[in-house]
């Protein structure tokens, strides 16, 4: 089995000269089908630009990272976006909704822009609602929905692709504690099922939901909780 994150030695460096930034600082990280990873960190510490570069938002100063198999920094411009579209489900704080759209058009966004076929988006775009217990708010815009809801819709979003892994910034930051619990109980049900999640979050108790803590500081993995083996189970 091979991991579906591979990074070695990475490293970001940002300007140059006096204005020079180490962002990351030789990260080396691997995660493995089905893991459910948690990675914190304070502001500044390196974590976003370590987002960055997992979601194929950014490329590393120096060394690799390979995503499901690939080599992410043999990608040109246009063979980053399709890997973005097809390997990565995205789910952000703020949701990123289209707001006068239903549910289940939001949901069919990625499979437009991968030209999939009409009926084929609909089939698709209604088992991912269905995986995220939204099947009776399809037809519902944003503005109808809870905040809880409207972050299961880019969670249903983040699925429809069929991604190799799922990568969710903070997606609790605007929630209350009901829709809190809500959402991550989604991903609890999404991890069982066997989907590979790497959140990025500064809270404690949402990490705590994670099989796997990974914590960053001054660009540096400092804490990594896991036994994780090739085998693919807990030890």
């Amino acid at each position: 089995m091979k991991p579906v994150i591979e990074v070695s030695a990475l490293h970001k460096t940002y300007g140059s000269g006096e204005t020079e930034v180490h962002a990351l600082r030789g990260v080396d990280l691997a995660v493995w089908p089905g893991e459910y990873l948690a990675i914190m960190g304070a502001s500044g510490s390196g974590k976003s630009t370590l987002l960055n570069v997992l979601g194929c938002l950014d490329v590393p100063t120096r060394g690799t990272y390979k995503l499901d198999g690939i080599d992410v920094g043999d990608l040109n411009e246009r063979q980053l976006s399709l890997v973005r579209n097809r390997k990565i489900g995205f789910v952000f704080q703020s949701y990123n909704l289209v707001p006068r759209t239903s549910a289940m058009s939001n949901v069919e966004l990625p499979l437009v822009y991968a030209g999939v076929g009409r009926k084929e988006r609909r089939e698709r775009a209604m088992a991912a609602l269905e995986m995220v217990g939204l099947v009776d708010r399809a037809g519902h815009k944003p503005n109808q929905l809870s905040g809880g809801q409207q972050q299961r819709v880019a969670l249903a979003r983040a699925l429809v692709t069929g991604p190799a892994m799922v990568l969710a910034d903070e997606p609790t930051g605007n929630l209350d504690s009901e829709s809190t619990d809500e959402v991550l109980a989604v991903f609890d049900r999404l991890n069982r099922i066997g989907r590979t999640i790497v959140m990025i979050t500064h809270e404690d108790h949402v990490a705590g939901r994670a099989a796997r803590m990974v914590r960053v500081s001054d660009g540096q993995i400092v804490e990594d909780t896991s036994q994780w083996r090739r085998t693919g189970a807990l030890t």
